[in-house]
């Protein structure tokens, strides 16, 4: 499949690829050079709550915590 580069450097992925490989609208892509080709890759962004979880380290169960935090329930 060809695609032309327009004046701006934009080029349009040929829809049975977008399709092909799940590409869509707003994703974004990280773009290399390798061995003299171009080769693009969907950027796979971390979910913010994923990159900190874990990061924490506590003695004391979810419970214990909350109870602290909020105070008795009863």
């Amino acid at each position: 499949m060809k695609a032309i580069v327009s004046e701006k450097g934009q080029v349009t992925i040929p829809k049975p690829l977008r399709e092909r490989l799940g590409i869509r609208a707003g994703e974004t892509l990280d773009f290399a050079e390798e061995n003299g080709q171009l080769v693009a890759r969907k950027s796979v962004d971390r979910d913010p709550i994923d990159a900190v979880y874990g990061i924490l380290e506590t003695n004391r169960s979810t419970d214990v915590a909350l109870t602290e935090l909020r105070g008795d329930a009863t």
